[in-house]
């Protein structure tokens, strides 16, 4: 499997958005968040067929702002994938920043317009998500009690 490059990765989005229809957003901030949720979903998906691949192990990689896939990332998207599907559920609002950022490539003033908010509830919400993130990435591989375990440690 080849490396998704950003461009390659906006096309699919951008196909996937249209498809046989005409997409109808509301505003900007409407077909931001779409797209930012797209490519989480195309990222996600090619990861879990990179790591159906390989069948490795958990494979440690760092967190960056950004999150260019390549199959050595595999493991990564699919584990930032499983922790904002908790973090959906404990804190919308953090699980929408943290995608808008790793996914949507936004800055904290791009989220703050998109969800109407001020830049500097962006940037505290953004450090207290970052850090329950990490630490939900550096526990050790899942097993059928992690998400109990997630729920306990929620921000």
């Amino acid at each position: 499997m080849q490396t998704l490059n950003p461009t390659a990765l906006v096309h699919e989005a951008w196909l996937r958005m249209v498809g046989s229809r005409d997409p109808d957003f509301d505003s900007r901030a409407h077909f931001l968040g779409v797209a930012a949720r797209l490519m989480r979903q195309i990222l996600v998906d090619r990861a879990r067929a990179r790591s159906a691949e390989k069948r490795s192990g958990g494979v440690r990689v760092p967190l960056e702002d950004d999150l260019a896939f390549t199959g050595e990332r595999a493991g990564l998207v699919v584990a930032l994938d499983e922790a904002l599907g908790i973090l959906e559920k404990l804190d919308p609002e953090r699980a929408k920043i943290l995608e808008l950022k790793y996914f949507g490539g936004m800055t904290a003033e791009e989220s703050a317009a998109l969800l109407g908010v001020p830049v500097h509830r962006i940037n505290r919400q953004m450090r207290l998500a970052q850090a329950w993130l990490r630490a939900q990435l550096d526990r050790e591989p899942k097993n059928e009690n992690s998400a109990d375990r997630a729920l306990e440690s929620a921000p």
